[in-house]
């Protein structure tokens, strides 16, 4: 009950906060908020999914995350067809095709296996209460801030431009071929696992509403809908990863380091951000969301409890795997979430791109977690 007070509180103070900034931003902030209850009550990750997928074929985890995208790509397609959500504009996330995506989302896959959480499983562990994972954002945040200084370098490898199915193709066939595309990867992988007892939840009651646990299915719908939400209330689709570099850039600033002359934080959107309080930006108004609602998750659900019992072995792989997050993301346009989930969700191939090599580095850091005495 202390936890749940403690997070009621900061809650409506940080609300009160973001709303000096107008109605706009408290709003992504409670939008952020939900996702950080559906994250913690429905342990909706994409790190440990994965992991059971490659070492145990177990892969309920895996198959949620296809719910959750097939679900956005129906939800998506009349909004980016018509341009507008609301009466606000919108657009998809869709990014370049390149050595960048490849490199960034396969360190971005390693390094989740060795930190421990992808962007969103970050933050909703943060709030939880894992002490552990306070030093891989921390490192998460350094690394995207390095991969900054590195950008333009990057952006000039070989790539080629943004490309939207929904474009080339027009949305509903689009649409309709990448739902095809889900439901064979689903029933393939239904085929592929091997038999496990799931465990039985129980009939839906108003306490396990608010106490969780939620069903994997519910968790994805939800996540699905709270990305269009976004998508509806902001113009663009859900990310995490800019915020963390642009923290990473305020406290390097703070420390002294000047900025003004690096190519990625000099004119536009980066430097105006950077000159900004942080609260006016709409990416680190849900992250804090996304962490005060995890911790009142965890409240109601009477599962905060930190430990600062950590082996020194585990804590190297959180900063070594939150550093290769933060690189990856930064250079591969986005994570889990901005680059995945609602890259795919625009039918952007840079997003199933990223899902291919993000998968590989995985498959490398599973096999990296036992000589950090890391269980897989």
């Amino acid at each position: 009950m202390r936890v749940v007070i403690a997070a009621t509180i900061i809650l409506a103070g940080g609300l009160w906060l973001i709303q000096l900034q107008g109605w706009h931003q408290a709003r992504l902030y409670g939008v952020g908020v939900a996702m950080g209850l559906v994250l913690y009550h429905a342990a909706f990750g994409f790190t440990g999914a994965w992991r059971q997928m490659l070492v145990h074929r177990q892969t309920t985890g895996v198959e949620a995350q296809l719910l959750m995208l097939a679900v956005a790509t129906l939800i998506f397609a009349p909004a980016l067809a018509n341009g507008e959500l609301w009466g606000t504009p919108v657009s998809g996330a869709v990014a370049p095709i390149g050595i960048q995506v490849a490199v960034g989302a396969f360190l971005f896959g390693l390094g989740m296996q060795l930190g421990g959480g992808c962007g969103s499983g970050t933050l909703f562990t943060v709030g939880g209460g894992s002490t552990r994972m306070v030093l891989t954002l921390v490192t998460f945040c350094a690394g995207s801030f390095w991969a900054s200084l590195d950008m333009q370098w990057w952006v000039n490898t070989p790539r080629l431009p943004g490309i939207a199915l929904g474009d080339i193709w027009g949305w509903p066939l689009a649409a309709l071929a990448q739902l095809a595309v889900l439901g064979v990867l689903f029933l393939m992988l239904k085929r592929w696992r091997r038999p496990v007892r799931v465990s039985d939840h129980g009939p839906f009651s108003w306490h396990s509403l608010y106490q969780g646990p939620w069903l994997l299915g519910w968790g994805a719908v939800a996540l699905a809908l709270l990305n269009w939400i976004t998508l509806g209330l902001s113009g663009h689709p859900w990310t995490i990863t800019w915020a963390f570099t642009l923290w990473g850039a305020k406290a390097a600033t703070f420390a002294g380091w000047t900025l003004s002359n690096t190519w990625f934080w000099t004119g536009g959107f980066t430097e105006n951000a950077l000159s900004s309080p942080v609260l006016a930006d709409e990416t680190s108004v849900m992250n804090i969301g996304i962490i005060i609602g995890a911790f009142l998750a965890a409240g109601l659900a009477g599962r905060f409890a930190p430990d600062f019992r950590i082996p020194l072995r585990s804590l190297a792989a959180a900063v070594i795997g939150g550093l290769m997050m933060g690189y990856g993301a930064r250079i591969g346009f986005g994570c889990n979430i901005g680059a995945l989930f609602s890259g795919i969700a625009s039918t952007s191939l840079h997003g199933w791109m990223w899902a291919l090599f993000a998968l590989g580095g995985s498959w490398i850091g599973v096999r990296f977690r036992p000589a950090f005495d890391l269980q897989n």
